[in-house]
């Protein structure tokens, strides 16, 4: 029976890191893998997680199972998180999923359920694992023009033009902010743009949050998601803590179902449940019940947000380094994106040409689309990839 199974492609980002660990040299800088690290880098457990673990430890007289959809502290907290007030709490369902990834997959689930020949508009570029999941559920992928290699910003106009092809019945989506893998974000007037065009054609956006609170704020970060759930008839959210509450292993995130009638609650939470069945029945709790429980503590809440500002405010600093550093280097503002852009990533905009001769020659490790996590960087090594930049002649 097995003999029938092809060998798959090898993950690029798995290949770097096993590449970067072979490497032996002592300059060398990791800005392949996604995740948050200190300037020693490290990636640490946040203050206000230690804190409610030591009292969930303490406290906790059970490890039964919660709700198929999770516990609905949860589900009110992050709600509350993501959306504020934009709409009233009784118009979302939602469910807990292992990770953001997981609340993707469900979502691209629910999508193939409600509508199978809804075609998902898909960035390009996005976040790899959005294409990957599509091209095994079988769904039809329509990519639309976002990021502009000479400017490195938004390719606007482009990004329009293709939206304007959607149907009512397909899905466009977003990524609420911090783009991944560029880095480059809309303005609030852009936004104002998509929705419109949105409710000309009746496409339903489905908006990927993983990164709220790296970018320029909780509420900030927030916003554009909010704007879209409380302007559109029907919106699918997909939310991730992995990042921005530092529990990356606890495979945190949740699916939200946002409708403007607030009828449809029970039949979009009956069917979130329903799905979670299917895939893995009882979501994990014990990132969700550390999230609830800092999001309902006054204490624990405001020494995450003090520690997240920290977090975010260090990466900025970093942005604006690198930008200085290479102004100074090579004598030209061509690099001043580094410092617009938001949240983990970047990308230079160069060539898998260029990204390799940057791992031969200095020891810097990006994925090949040129995606770079500034979060790898810290004040001693941003001037060397500064200089193994301009080196490369990038």
């Amino acid at each position: 029976m097995f003999e029938t199974l092809k060998a798959q492609p090898a993950d690029k980002i798995l290949a770097l890191v096993q590449a970067y660990r072979e490497d032996p040299r002592d300059t060398k800088i990791d800005l392949g893998v996604g995740v948050y690290k200190d300037a020693s880098g490290l990636t640490p457990v946040m203050r206000a997680v230690k804190a409610a673990e030591h009292t969930l430890w303490e406290q906790q007289d059970s490890k039964v199972y919660t709700g198929l959809a999770g516990d609905p502290a949860f589900a009110d907290a992050m709600v509350d998180l993501v959306l504020g007030d934009a709409v009233p709490r009784d118009h979302v369902a939602a469910a807990a999923t292992p990770g953001g990834t997981g609340a993707v997959r469900q979502a691209f689930e629910l999508i193939r359920m409600a509508r199978p020949d809804a075609r998902i508009f898909v960035s390009d570029p996005t976040w790899p694992n959005h294409i990957s999941i599509l091209n095994y559920l079988g769904m039809e992928i329509v990519p639309y023009r976002y990021f502009d290699d000479e400017t490195r910003g938004v390719a606007f106009d482009a990004m329009i033009a293709d939206l304007e092809t959607a149907r009512k019945g397909d899905v466009v989506l977003l990524h609420g902010c911090c783009h991944n893998p560029t880095g480059a974000n809309l303005n609030a007037a852009e936004w104002d743009a998509v929705i419109a065009v949105l409710q000309k054609t009746g496409a339903v956006p489905m908006i990927d949050i993983a990164y709220q609170g790296f970018g320029d704020g909780l509420d900030a970060d927030a916003a554009a998601t909010r704007k879209v759930a409380g302007a559109l008839p029907e919106c699918l959210i997909a939310a991730s803590c992995s990042k921005n509450f530092g529990i990356y292993r606890e495979r945190t995130g949740i699916l939200m179902m946002v409708a403007q009638d607030p009828q449809t609650r029970k039949l979009h939470q009956d069917t979130l449940a329903f799905l979670n069945r299917q895939n893995f029945s009882f979501p994990p709790d014990h990132g969700a019940r550390l999230v609830t429980m800092i999001l309902t503590d006054e204490a624990l809440r405001a020494d995450w947000q003090a520690e997240l500002e920290d977090v975010r405010l260090s990466m900025l600093g970093l942005r604006e380094q690198l930008a200085a550093e290479l102004q100074k280097l090579s004598g030209s503002d061509r690099f001043g994106f580094l410092a617009q852009h938001r949240g983990m990533f970047s990308r230079l905009g160069t060539t898998p040409e260029m990204v390799e001769k940057l791992r031969a020659d200095h020891g810097i490790y990006m994925v090949g689309d040129s995606r770079m996590n500034i979060a790898g960087l810290n004040a001693q090594t941003v001037p060397i990839l500064a200089k193994a930049i301009v080196d490369a002649g990038i």
